[in-house]
């Protein structure tokens, strides 16, 4: 895990749904591709953003391949920026050129501390409970597990992206305000935020209009706001 730690009141982890590249280039009549180069751009100026701010953990989803396919100099920026790269999803679902291009990312930045970025390609929310759920079978079935030993913290260490801290602010641009099937389980107490913004122009202003408006929102964890208050100065924790 990362070791950098964001200034108070910034989130240490934040989760995006990168959506409007396809009606970004339709906007302006060029073709689909060129939208995707579009918001190819828009993901490196939020990773800088990120890695200026400490936020120590992005997580994006992206909708096809066409959203995160980098290049190997654009990985090679990534480690040279201390950036580990990983991928969550199926990836069997990917042509294996492009499986190893993932694996090579991965292997090339997994020693990198500075920022862990997380892709999310042909990645479903259901789809990762259900693979959790699957694994936590498969050991009772072998008799390693008692069925009563499940609880929600057990799934969640089967669950993708279970060695970082679940998303404290997830954005999504494009103008939908729905988590479309996105880190369903992550999500459960993170806090929600929405542009009408298409990913591509997505630039440092438009993300430090959530980070503000994050900063000024009370973090209650499904607790009331009297019980946050009882709890200080403990920290209270999902």
């Amino acid at each position: 895990m990362p070791n950098g730690m964001p200034a108070p009141g910034l989130p240490a982890h934040v989760a995006i749904i990168m959506d409007g590249n396809g009606r970004w280039a339709q906007q302006r009549r060029r073709p689909r591709m060129i939208g995707h180069r579009a918001g190819a751009r828009a993901v490196n100026r939020t990773i800088d953003f990120c890695l200026e701010r400490g936020i120590a953990a992005l997580t994006l989803f992206a909708f096809s391949s066409e959203n995160w396919g980098r290049p190997q100099e654009e990985v090679d920026a990534l480690d040279r920026r201390g950036v580990r790269v990983r991928f969550i999803g199926e990836r069997s679902r990917f042509a294996a050129g492009i499986v190893q291009r993932m694996q090579r990312a991965e292997q090339r930045t997994a020693g990198n501390g500075a920022m862990t970025l997380s892709v999310a390609a042909s990645y479903g929310g259901r789809q990762d409970i259900a693979h959790a759920a699957r694994l936590l079978a498969e050991q009772v079935a072998a008799g390693t597990l008692r069925p009563e030993q499940i609880d929600e913290d057990l799934i969640g260490r089967h669950v993708a992206l279970t060695d970082l801290p679940p998303p404290d602010l997830f954005i999504r641009t494009g103008g939908d305000t729905r988590i479309s099937n996105f880190l369903l389980w992550q999500l459960a107490y993170t806090e929600l935020w929405f542009t009408d913004v298409l990913w591509p122009d997505v630039d440092a202003g438009v993300l430090q209009q959530a980070l503000d408006d994050y900063a000024r929102r009370e973090r209650r964890y499904g607790l009331t706001s009297a019980q946050v208050a009882a709890a200080a100065p403990e920290t209270v924790s999902p």
